[in-house]
């Protein structure tokens, strides 16, 4: 099973703005809001949908307005290109991990299931979790515990990884949870939590794969084109909101001498749109969701 779509509706109101036009949806997965954009669109318009996951192949949707990219959403101003398409009318983006990632207990992605090290989106990469937790120095373990789990014991957990694989490789999602097993009982799955995405993150490059999504995005659309993005995790979010306002991740925009900074995007709120208690109660996931919508000047 792939999650329901979070904030189904609000997203593709946001985004079209023009049902002739041309879409994409840089996380296709089980094809929620790939199937709702195509119901909003008139027989001309167009939508691609790109996932790397070769799982979700498996939902592509019959239907001439519609094209399926197995490729991940980094490379997306090149891959449209092969399709003679350079400029688009919307771009969403709904990101993390699908609920049939997570329930595929031999990817290795939940935190519930004894699995094989893998966390890999894309099944084909050689860099797995395994390669990572065995073969990164402890140096490059403590950084991305602490930047990417925000785990302010990121140089203990490192050490202690570090110390055990030089006694026995460590192989599965199992024996790498039982190397921490005197955190408390209360603690573990907020803990376990952060761990994993940590390793997720820098197995699949993440927020690196973010960042040049949304600066290719803002290249490939249209003056008037809509930017639609959900998030479920501050690292995330920040960034998202960051290029929003100033089309930078990091440091300050130049400014004239009255103090203004040259916008890329007009938002539609300053402050994210949240899913409603209704969507929360009947759909988990949507408790952390947050999504901003900008539209390029």
């Amino acid at each position: 099973m792939y999650h329901n779509p979070v904030l189904l509706t609000k997203s593709v109101d946001d985004l079209v703005t023009n049902p002739a036009g041309t879409y994409v949806d840089v996380t296709f997965g089980g094809g929620g809001h790939s199937g709702e954009i195509l119901r909003r669109l008139k027989p001309e318009g167009r939508l691609f949908s790109f996932d790397q996951d070769l799982d979700a192949l498996k939902n592509t949707i019959a239907d001439q307005r519609f094209t399926l990219v197995n490729q991940n959403f980094r490379f997306l101003e090149n891959s449209l290109l092969m399709y003679g398409v350079n400029q688009v009318d919307g771009v969403l983006a709904d990101l993390g991990v699908s609920s049939h990632q997570f329930d595929a207990a031999e990817r290795g992605f939940s935190t519930r299931s004894d699995a094989p090290l893998d966390m890999r989106m894309n099944v084909q990469q050689s860099i797995d979790a395994k390669k990572v937790i065995n073969e990164y120095e402890e140096e490059q373990l403590a950084d991305l515990f602490y930047y990417y789990g925000e785990l302010r014991e990121a140089r203990k957990l490192a050490r202690e990884i570090v110390h055990h694989r030089k006694l026995n490789p460590i192989n599965t999602t199992g024996e790498l949870k039982n190397l921490f097993s005197y955190i408390p009982q209360f603690k573990q799955n907020k803990f376990f939590a952060q761990v994993f995405q940590a390793i997720r993150i820098e197995v699949n490059q993440e927020l690196e794969a973010l960042k040049e999504m949304l600066v290719q995005a803002h290249r490939i659309l249209k003056p008037g084109g809509r930017l639609v993005v959900i998030s479920y995790h501050s690292l995330e979010d920040r960034l998202v909101k960051r290029f929003l306002k100033n089309g930078m991740f990091e440091g300050e925009p130049s400014r004239d001498i009255y103090g203004n900074f040259s916008k890329t995007f007009e938002l539609l709120q300053s402050k994210a749109f949240v899913p409603d208690n209704d969507e929360i109660e009947q759909n988990s996931r949507a408790r952390s969701a947050k999504m901003r919508v900008g539209t390029k000047l």
